[in-house]
C-alpha cells in the first residue's frame, strides 16, 4: 500500500497506545523528522512515562514543530492524538506555516494494542486507558477531514501497516496553480 505525502508537510500520527505509531515513524521517517511526546516527556522530566510532565512536554513539542515548519521541514508528530483537542493546536501550526497536514491513523484492533502494551518491558498504560483511547479514536474518525487535514490515511490491520511504502512528492505551490488557470 502506497501512501503519498508532500515533501513538506505536518504528519500527525493518530492511534491508541500500542498501535505501532512509533515503530512506523522509525521505519519511514528520519529521526530528526519525528517529534515524540514520550521523548519530550523524557527531556523535561527524565521519564517518558511521567504523565505529570505532559503539559510541559507538549509545549516543547509544539515549539520544536513550529521551528521545523517555519523552515519548511517535514515534521511528524508521534503521540496518540486520538482527541480533536489534541490535534487542534497542531493543525493551527500547520495553518500558520502554510503546511498541508496529513493524518496517518492506526485503527488497529484493540486486542493488538493490548497485547503490545503487555509486552512492553518498562512502561504500560493498561487496558482501561487503551479502551478509552480506542473510543476517542473511533468517535473522531469521521470528522478528521472537517478538522482541516489535507489528506487522511487509515490503516486498519498490522498487515496494512507493514505493507506501507511512503512516497514523498512536491506539494504544488498554490500561487502557481492559480496563475495557470
Amino acid at each position: 500500500m502506497q501512501l503519498v505525502i508532500p515533501e513538506f508537510c505536518l504528519v500527525i500520527l493518530i492511534g491508541a497506545s500500542g498501535s505501532g505509531k512509533s515503530t512506523f515513524a522509525r521505519a519511514h521517517f528520519k529521526p530528526t523528522e519525528v517529534l515524540s511526546s514520550d521523548f519530550c516527556r523524557a527531556l523535561v522530566a527524565d521519564d517518558e512515562g511521567d504523565q505529570s510532565a505532559s503539559r510541559d512536554a507538549f509545549d516543547l513539542l509544539n515549539v520544536i514543530a513550529a521551528k521545523r515548519l517555519s523552515r519548511r521541514r517535514l515534521t511528524v508528530i508521534d503521540a496518540t492524538n486520538v482527541r480533536p483537542e489534541a490535534r487542534r493546536p497542531l493543525l493551527g501550526l500547520a495553518r500558520r506555516y502554510h503546511s498541508p497536514a496529513v493524518a496517518i491513523v492506526f485503527d488497529l484492533p484493540e486486542s493488538v494494542c493490548l497485547a503490545r502494551d503487555q509486552a512492553r518491558p518498562n512502561r504500560r498504560v493498561g487496558g482501561l486507558v487503551i479502551a478509552r483511547q480506542m473510543d476517542s479514536l473511533r468517535l473522531s474518525l469521521t470528522g478528521l477531514e472537517r478538522e482541516g487535514f489535507w489528506r487522511t490515511h487509515v490503516l486498519r490491520s498490522v498487515e496494512e501497516v507493514l505493507a506501507v511504502t511512503l512516497l514523498r512528492q512536491p506539494y504544488p505551490n498554490i500561487a502557481s496553480l492559480r496563475a495557470n488557470t
